[in-house]
């Protein structure tokens, strides 16, 4: 069901694709340290927020969108009313606001853009923050019973920490976004920590979380409920048990997302909903309903055929790691060619190092309306330093790139698209890989 937004001035725009034209612009805005400029808009908007919906916000470097997907399908098989947001998205800007597992309309996105620019008055807003109020105006207005936000970036000045949650998630903790948060996991740690609130649970799915992040929780009074001490999970062939100091779980589904990482994923996401569980509750057999139907694009989707091909995101030094151990354990000695392209803000040499002994060949994918996409010259030049051969670098874009991978590729191998969420999409709509634009 989607909800209802209407104004009452003359639109700005008349279509989302005008909307998101004008907002692009909007990069041009330096990222905000601090949530001055979205609390003001957000109290216009929703001064009262009579309607605020049980919040769970999930932060952490890597992990974050399949986390959110579990607890999407968790509440939905439970048959709550559930918002998603969500970013970046893969194709379509539709993917960042769900409602009940669909993508909203243009039409409701729309109104809520016109609702947003007439609140701010002279107020800058970031193409991030015009986002973010538009999810929590559209879950407002839907009255859902849970809303589900992602962080953006980091967590003390995310947009999405304008919201008090009511459950705090971190999935993992490593060093990205440098720029911004820091060049240790100390100070990573610090920055995620601030979705913190008093009293109020924060769930860790870092097995080894950082020190400033345990002391920021205990200057703050938020309790920690942390893998490994507060709850765990124990595979026992083609099940699991998931299990608390309270309840367990047993004879759970392997998570459809694959890797080791998603049952970390998958305990954390079932311990959050136990702690709203007085308020949401949810049986144990809707978890392994919501368990069993869960869906994410790009996150080791395989998409099977002689030679298939498996998409990625892994964008970061430690998403690669994981990475290359799924490679290791469900493709040995199977000859990888990667098609790869990353922003050149990201460590690209350690991801590339990483993945060295686990690919045979390399098609650069360059991103050419991308301004923050690595070019093919510094490519080379870090392909170099990393003393990787049987390089490609001749490609104009994907279609060039992937063409050349299935070429020389043979029955057996495996082509592998990772790294920039960019990429990723022009895979999906060069191989027709549906991702719904919209629930209308």
């Amino acid at each position: 069901m989607q909800a209802e937004l209407h104004t009452n001035k003359m639109n700005k725009f008349t279509t989302l694709a005008d909307w998101l034209t004008w907002r692009d612009s909007l990069e041009k805005l330096p990222i905000s340290l601090d949530l001055s400029r979205i609390k003001y808009v957000f109290e216009v908007l929703l001064s009262s927020y009579e309607n605020k919906p049980h919040t769970i916000t999930v932060a952490g470097t890597n992990g974050k969108g399949s986390t959110s997907a579990y607890l999407e399908s968790f509440y939905l098989a439970a048959g709550y009313n559930v918002g998603v947001f969500t970013s970046p998205h893969i194709v379509h800007y539709n993917e960042r606001i769900k409602l009940n597992g669909n993508p909203v309309s243009d039409e409701l996105i729309c109104a809520a853009f016109e609702k947003i620019d007439a609140a701010r008055g002279e107020t800058a807003l970031s193409f991030f923050e015009f986002s973010t109020l538009a999810a929590l105006l559209i879950f407002s207005k839907a009255r859902v019973n849970v809303q589900i936000l992602e962080v953006g970036l980091g967590g003390r000045t995310d947009a999405v920490n304008v919201v008090d949650t009511d459950v705090a998630l971190i999935t993992s903790i490593a060093v990205d976004h440098v720029e911004f948060l820091g060049d240790t996991r100390e100070k990573v740690g610090l920055e995620k920590a601030g979705v913190f609130r008093p009293h109020i649970p924060a769930v860790i799915g870092d097995l080894d979380p950082p020190i400033s992040l345990l002391n920021y929780a205990n200057e703050k009074n938020t309790p920690l409920f942390c893998l490994g001490e507060a709850f765990h999970y124990q595979k026992h062939g083609e099940t699991w048990t998931w299990h608390s100091s309270t309840q367990s779980i047993s004879d759970l589904p392997p998570p459809p997302l694959k890797g080791e990482h998603q049952y970390r994923n998958v305990s954390v996401a079932i311990f959050a909903t136990q702690c709203l569980a007085n308020h949401l509750p949810i049986s144990h057999a809707e978890l392994k309903k919501g368990l069993e139907t869960v869906k994410l694009t790009g996150r080791f989707q395989l998409i099977t055929g002689e030679i298939p091909v498996l998409l990625d995101v892994a964008h970061n030094p430690q998403a690669a790691q994981t990475l290359v151990d799924y490679l290791n354990e469900h493709f040995p000695n199977r000859r990888v060619h990667a098609i790869f392209s990353m922003m050149k803000d990201k460590d690209v040499a350690s991801v590339l190092t990483l993945m060295k002994p686990v690919v045979s060949d390399w098609y650069f994918s360059p991103l050419p309306n991308n301004p923050r996409a690595v070019n093919a010259s510094t490519m080379r030049e870090i392909f170099e330093e990393c003393q990787i051969n049987a390089v490609h670098l001749e490609f104009s874009g994907f279609s060039e790139a992937f063409a050349a991978a299935k070429s020389n590729a043979q029955i057996g191998d495996l082509i592998l698209v990772f790294g920039s969420f960019f990429l990723v999409a022009d895979c999906c709509v060069n191989l027709n890989i549906g991702v719904a634009k919209n629930g209308s």
